[in-house]
C-alpha cells in the first residue's frame, strides 16, 4: 500500500524513525537522570523533584525491590493518582529488571483482584488512600510485598505533616486499612541507601508494562508493551511534535502538564516518557476533576504542552477562573482518548491562541497510531495522519483493504504495536492481521490526502471521558444480581464525558428498584463504569437464536 499520508506530512518530517535508538528504556531514563541532572523534572503541590533526586531514589527503591528475591520479569503493580512517588516507582521497577502493571487506583476490589491476579503481580506500590481495597482481595492474590505511600511524605518537613493530617483527619480520604506487612515508601528509599543496586541489562523485547484494557469478553486484558513498544512511541510523539516545539519562542525546558492519570497510557507515553526524553517539567495534578484546583496550579507556571481530553477542556473552558492562567507560552494541547468536539476546539482556540491536536490511539498501540499535524491552525475533525514509522491500513471483513473513501475497520501496524495480550493468545489472535497489523475495532475510512476518520466503532465499546467500558463486563457483572433476569448495556450520547453507560434490565424480583441496583453498581465497578441510567423492561430484543441485540436499543435511544 501506498503511504499517501507522506504527502501531507510538515516539511522535515521524517518518514521513519529509528526504534533501535536506545537498547531499552532503562538507557533512556538513565540518560536522561545524567543529561538534565539539575534540572526539575516534576512538581506536585508545590514540591520539586530534579532528575538527579529521581535517579537516586529510583535506584534506591530498585535495590529494595531487588533485595526482596523477585526474579527478572516479575510484575509490580502501581496503585497511585499522579504523586511524586509514581515517577519514581515507575524508573525503579524498569531499572530493577521488572514489569510495571499500572493500576486505576479507584478500581473496586473485584476489579483489583482480577488484574492482579491475571497479571501475577508479586508486589505492590499503593497509595494509602486506597488501601483498604488491597486489604479485602490480599488473601487471594500473590502478592508478597507491598509498599505504602502517602501523600504528603514527600513533600517533607511541616508541610507534609499539613497534608496528611488533612488528608487523613480533615478531608477523611484514608479509609481504615491492616495491612501488617508493608513498609513505607519513604523506609524502603531510606533502606535501599544501605542495599546494593545491581544495573540489569533489559534487552528492547523485555516486557515493560502490562497495560489492562477492557475486554470484548468481559474480562479485562493485559496489552504486553515491550521497551520497544514505548521508546518508539515516545520517539515517534518527539519527531510528530517538533513543528510546534520550533516555533517562536524558544524554550529551553518544556513544561508539561500531566493532569491525566500516569496509569493511562496516554499520560504514560505523552508526559512522563516523552517528557523524561526531551528534560522536560512534569506538573503532577493527583485529582483533575477538581477543577479551581487544578486551574489555580495552572497561573503557577507558563505552560508549553497540555495533552488531555474533550470532557476535561470543556470543563476548563466553562470555569470562570481560567481568565487567570497565562497560556503565551502554550506550544501544544493534545486531545485524545475520546473524540474532540468543534464546539469545545473552537473555544479553546480563542481562549489560548492553538488548536486541539487530536490524535488517535489504544493501550495496544503505546498509545499515538495517528495524530494531526502540530502546526495544526484549523479545526480538521479527523484523527489526522499515521505517525512515522507507522501503516494504517481500512480493511473489510474479510481482512481486504477497501478502496480510498470507503469505511472499514482501522488497522495498525508499527513498532509500537503491542506484543500481544498477556497470556492470552487466543485473544491476540483475533486481533492482529497475519502480516502485523493490530485490528483496531474502530471504523474509519482515509482521504485521499492519507487523513483518517473514526465514523463507527465496530465492538460494543463505550467511550467514558477517554476511558474504554465494555458491556460484556458490566452485562455478566449486572446479571450476577439475584434480582436481576437479564440486561443489556449501551452507551449514550452524554454532553460531560461524550458517553455515558445505559443499562436496560428485566427483573426477576419485582421488587428490585434503580436505586438497589445503582448501590451494587457502585460496589462492584470503579466510577466511569457505572451505569448514569437502568431502565426496566419486561423484555430485550433478541435474535432468533437467543442473543440480546444491542444495536437495536441503540438504534431506538437514536430514533428517539
Amino acid at each position: 500500500m501506498d503511504k499517501i499520508w507522506l504527502k501531507s506530512y510538515p516539511p522535515n518530517m521524517p518518514a521513519e524513525i529509528d526504534p533501535d535508538q536506545y537498547g531499552s528504556l532503562v538507557q533512556l531514563l538513565e540518560e536522561s537522570f545524567t543529561k538534565f541532572a539539575d534540572r526539575n523534572a516534576y512538581v506536585c503541590m508545590d514540591k520539586f523533584l530534579t532528575y538527579k533526586e529521581l535517579d537516586i531514589y529510583s535506584k534506591q527503591m530498585a535495590a529494595w525491590l531487588q533485595s526482596r528475591g523477585l526474579k527478572k520479569g516479575a510484575r509490580v503493580a502501581v496503585m497511585m493518582p499522579n504523586v511524586l512517588q509514581y515517577p519514581i516507582a515507575i524508573a525503579a521497577i524498569l531499572r530493577a529488571g521488572f514489569t510495571v502493571v499500572n493500576v486505576n487506583p479507584l478500581y473496586t476490589p473485584r476489579e483489583l483482584e482480577h488484574q492482579l491476579n491475571d497479571s501475577g503481580s508479586e508486589a505492590i506500590i499503593v497509595l494509602e488512600n486506597f488501601a483498604t481495597t488491597l486489604e479485602q482481595v490480599l488473601t487471594k492474590t500473590g502478592i508478597k510485598h507491598i509498599v505504602v505511600a502517602n501523600m504528603g511524605e514527600m513533600l517533607g518537613g511541616l508541610k507534609g505533616v499539613i497534608v496528611n493530617f488533612v488528608v487523613r483527619n480533615v478531608k477523611k480520604l484514608v479509609p481504615p486499612f491492616s495491612l501488617p506487612n508493608a513498609v513505607r515508601f519513604k523506609e524502603v528509599l531510606s533502606m535501599g541507601t544501605r542495599m546494593t543496586f545491581t544495573p540489569v541489562k533489559a534487552s528492547a523485547t523485555d516486557v515493560a508494562f502490562l497495560q489492562y484494557t477492557g475486554g470484548t469478553t468481559g474480562v479485562s486484558k493485559g496489552a504486553t508493551l515491550t521497551h520497544r513498544n514505548v521508546i518508539a512511541n515516545v520517539l515517534q510523539s518527539e519527531a510528530w511534535s517538533q513543528p510546534a516545539m520550533a516555533q517562536a519562542p524558544h524554550v529551553d525546558q518544556i513544561t508539561i502538564v500531566c493532569a491525566l492519570p500516569l496509569y493511562h497510557i496516554f499520560a504514560l507515553t505523552a508526559c512522563a516518557m516523552w517528557g523524561t526524553r526531551v528534560g522536560a517539567l512534569n506538573i503532577l495534578i493527583p485529582n483533575p476533576r477538581d477543577i479551581p484546583g487544578f486551574i489555580k496550579e495552572l497561573t503557577k507556571y507558563k505552560i508549553n504542552m497540555l495533552p488531555a481530553v474533550n470532557t476535561l477542556y470543556n470543563a476548563l473552558l466553562n470555569h470562570p477562573d481560567i481568565v487567570n492562567v497565562d497560556f503565551s507560552g502554550l506550544k501544544i494541547s493534545n486531545g485524545g482518548g475520546m473524540a474532540v468536539q468543534q464546539a469545545v476546539n473552537d473555544k479553546w482556540k480563542a481562549r489560548t491562541g492553538t488548536c486541539i491536536i487530536e490524535g488517535y490511539g489504544l493501550s495496544e498501540t503505546s498509545p499515538v497510531a495517528t495524530c494531526n499535524r502540530a502546526d495544526l491552525t484549523e479545526f480538521s475533525g479527523t484523527i489526522g495522519l499515521p505517525v512515522p514509522s507507522t501503516d494504517i491500513a481500512i480493511l473489510d471483513d474479510d481482512g481486504n483493504p477497501v478502496a480510498l473513501g470507503e469505511s472499514g475497520e482501522i488497522a495498525i501496524r508499527g513498532p509500537q504495536v503491542m506484543a500481544g495480550y498477556w497470556n492470552r493468545p487466543d485473544e491476540t489472535a483475533k486481533v492482529m492481521t497475519p502480516d502485523g497489523f493490530f485490528k483496531s475495532g474502530d471504523v474509519g475510512i482515509m482521504d485521499a490526502n492519507g487523513y483518517v476518520k473514526i465514523v463507527d466503532r465496530k465492538k460494543d465499546m463505550i467511550l467514558v471521558s477517554g476511558f474504554n467500558v465494555y458491556p460484556n463486563e458490566l452485562e455478566g457483572v449486572i446479571a450476577l444480581h439475584p434480582g436481576v433476569l437479564e440486561c443489556a448495556v449501551i452507551g449514550v450520547p452524554d454532553e460531560h464525558s461524550g458517553e455515558a453507560v445505559k443499562v436496560f434490565v428485566v427483573r426477576k424480583d419485582p421488587n428490585l428498584t434503580s436505586e438497589q441496583l445503582m448501590e451494587y453498581c457502585k460496589q462492584q465497578f470503579t466510577g466511569y463504569k457505572k451505569p448514569k441510567y437502568i431502565e426496566f423492561r419486561t423484555e430485550l430484543p433478541k435474535t432468533n437464536v437467543g442473543k440480546i441485540l444491542r444495536r437495536v436499543l441503540r438504534d431506538e435511544k437514536k430514533a428517539a
